[in-house]
């Protein structure tokens, strides 16, 4: 009987171990390494290894390296490779200036580095493309209904009414490479449904809700906007969530508008690239390109918030001839960044729609006065007594013959280097507490500092927008801008701004720098050769 007894005993435990078993197996889901299309990820270890080599020679950029090391290829004419790992931006190569804003910030979700990143095509290149393509009998290509044509978001066109095209890539994820684009005119077809069941822009992710967000096309603000509709894993643009703060009571959340290059997260691992054609983008003169690399996983801490804040205006609101690009890098929060964001272009705009100063600009090609007081005014105008920013603003503007004069004014510590025709030219002051200028600043208003001092109140910046708490504390904060000599570009330049935050220039140097630009400029001339492949193979 104590035998028989004994037996069952040892076969309950062994069931009880296999139905465990069972649900390890099931839970850790091996077989999603074999079925599933993975992004490489970045180790902790790789932080601190150039992403590009110091020895890297100009000559062999052209062999088609991707940012991490690995080789570029193209996966056919009918499918425009998109690099993974560190993203960059992709543009049109040009004569004309390229301007290009990188935001190094910390706040998201996965490891991997899938990020943000806005990219606008002049509309002289995308009018060369099609004369490449009319070169090759295929003149009949841009005679195609945009509404039938399920390709048009592969072929360059010149869009010649006030219709939007949206275009999403799943970049990332189980169901990477899946793609779907909508007018904004075909309103049978929208909203348009992401989420893994029965949706527009079907995603097999087990993170992705069935109806997990809508896009949908507002007639009144012309946009583009995004809706979470109560998922349980939450949405993301740009690493910011746009999801209801209570993810567990299944309520919608608030409408976001859509721009070119922004990244939609769904869940932690599925990223889906966001592309808009539209008339004004087509006006733009140079690329403009944004890029956001989350780094608050890999160091292995706590989510940290996203406090820098990157934007620029092409033209300004009533001023054909001038635009500014820009980053602001919050401490103590994002609220002074996103203050100081939105007051510098405004401030900038009012100063210039004046046409004696607008005049006076063009004919003496300086705009220190202008930046100075766009300065000094948003600093009177903000109320952030606990909380401040970094402030660096690339004023650009074009003259009568069509080439470019580009200045720089700048409070804190995120830099702008600008490379023309391999050139460079550092636009920006260092004003950091340990930097020599500015200590020599604060010795010359009679309170140096002393010996090994490398902070103030806390902080490791002298200059910066806000904090005016501090700055009632100590009158050795300052928030005069260091002002650079303007920059002409005539037309036949190759040239290119790089503005980021010190998250970005404490890991890769200005060479490094200005080689993964110009390593991107070779990438787009494959994806060039690439859409009129496209076009010969697709259209015989």
């Amino acid at each position: 009987m104590e035998m028989m007894l004994l037996e069952i005993i040892v076969g309950v435990l062994v069931l009880m171990l296999l139905l465990i078993l069972l649900l390890i197996f099931l839970a850790c889901k091996p077989w999603r390494f074999f079925f599933s299309s993975r992004s490489p990820t970045l180790k902790v270890g790789d932080l601190d290894r150039p992403l590009v080599s110091d020895d890297v020679e100009s000559n062999e950029l052209a062999r088609n390296y991707d940012l991490e090391g690995a080789c570029y290829q193209n996966e056919g004419p009918l499918h425009l490779s998109r690099p993974v790992g560190l993203v960059h931006k992709q543009r049109l190569p040009s004569t004309s200036a390229h301007l290009i804003q990188d935001v190094v910030s910390e706040p998201a979700e996965e490891i991997s580095v899938d990020q943000t990143f806005k990219c606008i095509f002049p509309a002289e290149h995308l009018a060369e493309v099609q004369r490449h393509v009319r070169q090759e009998d295929q003149s009949h290509i841009l005679g195609l209904s945009q509404e039938n044509d399920p390709f048009q978001e592969f072929v360059p066109k010149v869009i010649i009414d006030q219709r939007s095209c949206l275009s999403l890539e799943v970049i990332s994820g189980p169901s990477s490479g899946v793609r779907c684009s909508v007018q904004s005119t075909s309103s049978s077809r929208l909203p348009l449904t992401l989420g893994r069941v029965s949706s527009d822009l079907l995603l097999k992710d087990s993170e992705v809700s069935g109806k997990h967000a809508m896009i949908n096309w507002n007639m009144d603000k012309k946009k583009w906007e995004l809706v979470d509709m109560g998922s349980l894993n939450g949405t993301l643009l740009n690493s910011q969530p746009v999801n209801h703060p209570d993810s567990g009571s299944r309520h919608w959340g608030d409408p976001v508008e859509l721009t070119n290059g922004d990244i939609i997260t769904l869940g932690t691992t599925s990223n889906v690239y966001v592309h808009v054609t539209s008339k004004s983008e087509n006006e733009t003169p140079f690329g403009v390109g944004m890029a956001s690399d989350p780094m608050a996983l890999r160091r292995g801490g706590k989510k940290l918030a996203m406090e820098d804040v990157c934007y620029y205006q092409w033209p300004l609101p009533g001023i054909d001839q001038f635009g500014v690009f820009g980053i602001c890098d919050g401490h103590g929060g994002v609220a002074a960044a996103n203050s100081a964001s939105k007051m510098l272009p405004e401030k900038v705009a009012n100063i210039l729609s004046d046409s004696l100063t607008r005049e006076r600009v063009l004919s003496q090609c300086d705009a220190s006065e202008v930046l100075r007081v766009a300065f000094s005014q948003t600093e009177a105008s903000m109320n952030n007594y606990y909380e401040g920013c970094t402030a660096t603003v690339l004023l650009v503007w074009a003259n009568g013959d069509e080439n470019f004069f580009a200045q720089c004014a700048n409070l804190g510590d995120s830099a702008c280097v600008m490379n023309v025709d391999g050139k460079q030219i550092k636009m920006t002051e260092d004003h950091r507490v340990t930097s020599y200028s500015e200590r020599l600043r604060i010795s010359e208003i009679g309170e140096p500092l002393k010996d090994g001092e490398t902070r103030l109140c806390g902080l490791n910046l002298a200059r910066m927008l806000g904090d005016k708490f501090l700055k009632q504390q100590d009158a050795r904060f300052s928030s005069e801008p260091y002002i650079s000599e303007a920059v002409h570009i005539n037309q036949a330049s190759g040239a290119f701004a790089l503005l980021a935050s010190d998250g970005f220039w404490d890991v890769i140097s200005v060479k490094k720098a200005v080689q993964l630009v110009l390593q991107v400029n070779i990438l787009l001339l494959k994806q060039l050769s690439s859409i009129v492949n496209f076009c010969k193979v697709f259209f015989p």
